[in-house]
């Protein structure tokens, strides 16, 4: 997928058919840079992801950004979900609801059994969502407070849900964590390899053959994501929000920025607003 996969919300509801029967898998594994909260509300799908899993109504899949995934087989498959960047979510308000995605990465199973009795709570959430989206005018605020109430309920249906205690995550996903919770400073391709006590060579090339980025690439992904947010949620100055998202430099953001969006960031903001804008009609 392309740089903009969630451009331009940060929050977004997704849905996928399947009509039929599928039997021939996907031929290669399937790597977001944002995570994916999918709920299978009709069928049966068979996935692999951390082993293999098949999945019918009431089962949510969690996929932490990076994961590899991919669908087996399929039969009469209907998925609704949530896709999000989790750089732009405040740790301190959100540590404790993204919990189950980090305990996928130490380990656990990625697939959480919700019970009958929510399953169409967590269903009205998300078509709530994806009216909020469609509507004019949509505010960010409302699609966040959607988000924190189906990840609320994600903690209570895998609160039972453990990692092995003797299992440590990959590499891999050590780096992706440290980037996810460090992006937004001074952060460097040898300051990850340092906290995954790797060398910076090591690092990269594990994260490379597993997601098809580099550290670099991902470190960005998570600045400009950010960026995109504060374009479209506040009114900061374009060199403020450098400042935010970890470039001292306001020129080199602009740059960097014009090169994977095409535009520079006030042009992008001035985009997105407008069609964001409701319909004086």
């Amino acid at each position: 997928m392309s740089h903009d996969e969630l451009d331009p919300a940060p929050i977004r509801f997704m849905r996928h058919v399947c009509h039929g029967d599928h039997a021939r898998p996907m031929q290669s594994p399937a790597v977001h840079t944002y995570v994916a909260l999918a709920l299978h509300v009709g069928g049966r799908m068979r996935v692999e992801h951390r082993g293999e899993f098949e999945l019918r109504a009431g089962h949510l899949h969690l996929i932490p950004a990076g994961d590899a995934h991919r669908v087996l087989s399929a039969s009469h498959a209907e998925v609704w979900g949530i896709g999000f960047c989790r750089t732009c979510l405040d740790p301190a308000r959100y540590g404790d609801l993204l919990a189950p995605l980090d305990r996928v990465r130490h380990g656990a199973s990625p697939v959480v059994e919700l019970p009958a009795a929510r399953q169409a709570y967590v269903l009205d959430l998300l078509r709530e969502l994806e009216r909020e989206q469609q509507a004019a005018g949509a505010l960010p605020v409302v699609s966040e407070s959607l988000l924190a109430l189906v990840l609320a309920e994600v903690v209570r249906a895998s609160g039972s849900v453990r990692a092995a205690p003797t299992q440590r995550p990959s590499i891999v996903a050590e780096a992706l964590a440290v980037i996810e919770a460090r992006c937004l400073g001074p952060l460097s391709l040898k300051e990850v390899a340092e906290a995954v006590r790797r060398t910076p060579a090591h690092v990269t090339t594990a994260v490379k053959q597993a997601t098809g980025r580099t550290v670099v690439a991902w470190i960005v992904e998570g600045r400009l994501a950010e960026a995109r947010r504060r374009l479209l949620a506040t009114d900061e100055y374009v060199d403020v929000i450098a400042e935010r998202v970890g470039y001292a430099d306001p020129s080199h953001f602009v740059r960097l920025f014009r090169r994977h969006h095409g535009v520079t960031p006030a042009a992008w903001r001035a985009q997105h607003r407008r069609a964001q804008r409701p319909d004086p009609g």
